[in-house]
């Protein structure tokens, strides 16, 4: 069966550029599974998505005109059902052959399946194919419906009575099989092969589209239409860079707003413009957000990463003469850097030590109180944490920082920009002349903030940033706001997974469990509930996807975690050991003793001992294990306390021949009391030696 290529797309009003990319490749992926799942193409086709500011498009290779003739086999009742003792059709053999379109004359080509009472009839029949124009409606209406629109908007259409409803209203439906239209329609609109190109800048309006496979050519050459998001991007990138290299500078690397800034635009052209040099006395960080968020401009940085006075804008349009375009940017941009230059200027007239008491007036969580309780708080956390690890000397700086950390919230520039909290705070405070680390530690308490962001630059830093994600996740498990699904309306996933890194990357030698208590103690009490138990749980639960994400298996994490590691620095190792213990050729046996040691333990009645006595041992195997540990346990304990979980692991190997010869000759529960109470002891012994590092039990099969 012959195959063409086909081409739909939905020409619409400006779509959200935030959600523009999703959209393109949702609505492609989903009008191509469609058409697999009908059998008009197979999962081989290759698919291509093309999504601008007023267009989404899909071109799907080797689509069929019709699909391949199926068989169908419907099973239609029992035997006993179907035929009377004559064996005739029944009459409601009768009724579900007619409901197939079958009539009477079909019963002699039924089939029989089973035996018995479970023999049923069958009717086989031949299912014509979807033809292209069926499958491509429901294929299209599937697609829209699958699309992610948070909020779809409802529009009249031309004939003013009918609404409908869509993210944007569509204006156009083009459906080309090679260069045929497909009779399709959708949203009030007949396919066909005419589609619109630039607003201001297209060759030819509208655009007769010849075949499938010319529309992106055709979009181009006819319509200055770059179709596909992915080429444009890459376009835009490309006269980024051109623009930037002569100046010896680079623009700023942010892939959200590289997409924004491609979702706005059918044919960018890159454009230099630039701001007065007086305004770079002000933060960088507060020009460049002000010019990627407000105007979503590209800020040029030099070689040291410094903001220069120099930005690019994307333009939609192209005139000869770009003067008016590049002096109509730098017009608007000029009053944005002057609102910033105001609120800095204005900010430092007031320090911030004495916007701390503000935050008493600030809510943070109706019932966790202000934000200045909540800095109380911290301040006690931090303290606790800079006590552990340098004393009482970090502990005041930790307190001197986590008390104004949260100061600029109040001020007027962060009001304007949330995102800079922390950043403002750190200027603020070196304005005020302390110390860096306390400044830089108001900055990088919030870190880190994202999967793979940086880690605070000092230890005084390091203490705050620990204190505050602790506190908030004991508050608000303390409150019952424990995430669900998919649901982590305060982002305590992130703020445990910031304090595992921190541990992890800082090598703090810290309990888990005495910073969760620690962070609950700084509650008033019968704020809280009892959740510590929770809190720990969850931040375990996070430590084990993390380590699985770093390429470890779900067995090897396990048997780590499993055992609630007090110092979470020391995970990495720990995980390191168990999977060279693994390689070695006598650890699945080891494993599975270790099990079997595991249940008999539980399964003991009353307390086991940990103390052997030489002299009840009978058997030559359990003299055997007994002097084998006597030899391993010693070496193995102390490369444990060596921080060599590597070596303590790899010592046990030798204990494989003692432990098979044990379970093969020795019987545990034996009927004498004290023997049995004596090689329970052992065990007791074997099984807290294999696991000091992790529980081994976890490898077994």
């Amino acid at each position: 069966m012959s195959a063409q290529n086909l081409l739909v797309e939905l020409f619409v009003e400006e779509l959200p550029p935030k959600a523009l990319k999703k959209l393109g490749e949702t609505f492609a992926a989903a009008l191509a599974e469609s058409l697999i799942a009908q059998g008009l193409t197979d999962a081989t086709s290759a698919v291509t998505h093309f999504a601008s500011p007023r267009r989404l498009g899909a071109h799907v290779a080797g689509v069929f005109a019709c699909a391949a003739d199926k068989a169908v086999s419907t099973k239609l009742m029992p035997v006993s059902v179907a035929l009377d003792a004559n064996g005739k059709a029944t009459p409601a053999l009768l009724k579900r052959l007619a409901a197939l379109g079958a009539d009477e004359s079909a019963v002699e080509k039924l089939r029989r399946e089973g035996e018995g009472k479970n023999e049923a009839l069958f009717h086989d029949s031949i299912a014509p194919g979807t033809t292209l124009a069926d499958g491509l409606q429901r294929a299209l209406e599937a697609a829209m419906a699958k699309l992610p629109i948070p909020k779809v908007m409802a529009y009249q259409l031309e004939d003013g009575w009918s609404s409908v409803n869509f993210v944007r209203p569509v204006h156009g439906l083009v459906a080309l099989h090679g260069a045929d239209v497909v009779p399709i329609s959708v949203l009030g609109l007949e396919a066909g092969r005419m589609t619109q190109g630039h607003r201001f800048e297209a060759r030819v309006s509208p655009v007769m589209l010849t075949n499938a496979d010319c529309y992106a050519l055709q979009m181009e050459s006819e319509g200055a239409v770059i179709a596909s998001f992915a080429e444009r991007r890459a376009e835009i990138v490309r006269q980024l860079q051109a623009a930037a290299e002569p100046l010896g500078l680079k623009p700023i690397e942010d892939d959200a707003l590289l997409d924004e800034v491609t979702a706005l635009v059918e044919r960018p052209n890159v454009l230099l413009g630039k701001f007065e040099e007086a305004f770079l006395e002000v933060p960088q960080e507060c020009l460049i957000l002000t010019m990627k968020a407000n105007q979503k401009y590209f800020p040029l940085l030099d070689v040291a990463g410094k903001l220069t006075n120099r930005f690019l804008i994307v333009s939609n349009i192209s005139p000869d003469d770009t003067a008016a375009v590049i002096g109509g940017n730098e017009r608007v941009v000029r009053p944005r850097l002057a609102d910033a230059k105001f609120f800095f200027d204005q900010d430092r007239k007031k320090a911030l030590d004495s916007r701390v008491l503000g935050l008493a007036k600030v809510v943070y969580h109706n019932k966790l109180g202000t934000q200045g309780e909540r800095v109380t708080r911290v301040q006690a956390v931090a303290r606790a944490i800079g006590e552990k690890l340098g004393g009482e000397a970090l502990a005041l700086q930790a307190d001197q920082a986590a008390l104004l950390a949260k100061a600029d919230l109040l001020t007027d520039m962060v009001g304007e920009f949330p995102e800079l909290q922390g950043i403002m705070g750190r200027y603020y405070a070196q304005h005020d002349g302390l110390a860096d680390d306390i400044a830089f530690a108001i900055e990088d308490h919030y870190k880190p903030r994202f999967a793979g962001d940086e880690l605070p630059r000092n230890a005084v830093g390091v203490c705050v940033a620990l204190a505050d994600k602790l506190e908030t996740l004991a508050g608000l498990f303390g409150i019952g706001q424990i995430p669900t699904g998919d649901k982590d309306p305060f982002a305590l996933r992130r703020h445990a997974l910031g304090i595992l890194r921190i541990l992890i990357d800082k090598s703090l030698p810290l309990s888990l469990f005495e910073l969760i208590n620690v962070a609950f103690a700084a509650f008033p009490q019968g704020m809280l509930s009892e959740a510590h138990a929770d809190a720990e749980t969850f931040v375990f639960d996070r430590l084990s996807g993390m380590m699985r994400e770093q390429g470890y298996t779900a067995n090897e994490v396990d048997a780590v975690i499993s055992m609630r590691p007090v110092q979470i620095m020391l995970v990495p190792r720990q995980l390191n050991a168990v999977r060279a213990f693994a390689a070695l050729s006598e650890s699945e046996s080891l494993a599975a003793a270790n099990k079997r040691v595991g249940n008999i333990l539980k399964k003991a009645e009353g307390e086991v001992g940990t103390v052997v006595a030489p002299d009840r041992l009978v058997e030559a195997a359990e003299k055997a294990l007994f002097n084998a540990l006597a030899e391993i346990a010693p070496a193995a304990d102390a490369a444990f306390e060596a921080g060599d979980y590597t070596g303590s692991l790899q010592k046990l190997a030798a204990l494989k021949a003692p432990v098979d010869a044990f379970f093969d000759t020795v019987m545990v529960n034996a009927d004498d009391p004290a023997l049995k109470a004596n090689r329970l002891a052992l065990l007791n012994q074997l099984h807290r030696t294999m696991n000091r590092v992790a529980d081994l039990s976890r490898l077994a099969a």
